[in-house]
């Protein structure tokens, strides 16, 4: 199950993340910041050519670098080497990121889609190489996906690693290749318990939903995605257990 910690201080979004202060979204400053306030942290890992794990959100690395093209057209030295925008820093590791928590707050990692079609294209090297790092970690930490089968493929990985979904409502989903009953069945989390998953992460725009009142009343914990102010994290909190976070500064 979901440690206790998650249903505690509120989860930073890719750590506490501002750029004006030079700390960039997933960056090494943005998670400690979040560590060193008290709060949880949430952050995405996506796969490099060589199979490691490193922590950035997108697929491409223009947002957010000043180098263009695919992350995982290149390797986890590679991109070692590339400078975040606006930070003064490089795209770290999974690993570095986890000697940096060292166990000091909850870790929620988003295991991003690596197929672009939220199937089972591409899942198994990513969610893998999280599963090897997890294994000697101690601190609270559990795994989500908006791929129900990346988190099919966590459970044969790493058993005993809390697994949850991501999800919003059907007709939010960006990925436009996607026919209305995928679209649905993702909504509607239809995989969830294929996946072993004890949390699910929901948009808060659409709660509560019948799966997540549902999830609820089994004593499985609801998180929610993603908060930017404290009025609408009032109204998320009555529909779910916690919230994660940007721009604001929640109670702790």
């Amino acid at each position: 199950m979901l440690h206790p910690t998650f249903l505690g201080p509120a989860l930073a979004h890719r750590g506490l993340h501002d750029r004006a202060a030079g700390r960039v979204e997933n960056s090494r400053a943005a998670i400690l910041a979040a560590v060193k306030a008290g709060y949880g942290v949430e952050l995405d890992v996506q796969l490099s050519v060589d199979g490691e794990a490193m922590v950035f959100h997108d697929a491409a690395l223009d947002r957010l670098t000043h180098e263009t093209g695919p992350l995982n057209a290149r390797s986890a030295a590679a991109l070692g080497r590339i400078a975040l925008r606006g930070g003064g820093e490089t795209i770290p590791t999974l690993a570095e990121v986890l000697a940096l928590v060292a166990g000091r707050a909850a870790l929620l990692i988003e295991i991003k889609d690596q197929g672009g079609a939220l199937s089972p294209l591409g899942v198994g090297p990513l969610e893998a190489r999280t599963a090897a790092l997890l294994g000697g970690y101690t601190g609270p930490v559990a795994v989500m996906s908006f791929n129900p089968h990346a988190m099919i493929a966590m459970a044969q990985a790493a058993p005993a690693l809390p697994r949850g979904l991501t999800a919003c409502a059907a007709a939010a989903y960006d990925e436009t290749h996607l026919g209305a009953e995928d679209r649905a069945a993702l909504a509607e989390m239809r995989l969830y318990d294929a996946a072993g998953a004890c949390f699910c992460s929901y948009d808060h725009h659409a709660l509560p939903t019948p799966q997540t009142s549902a999830l609820r009343a089994r004593g499985h914990a609801v998180l929610c995605w993603t908060l930017r102010d404290a009025g609408s994290e009032a109204e998320a909190r009555r529909h779910a257990d916690n919230v994660t976070f940007e721009g604001y500064a929640p109670a702790r």
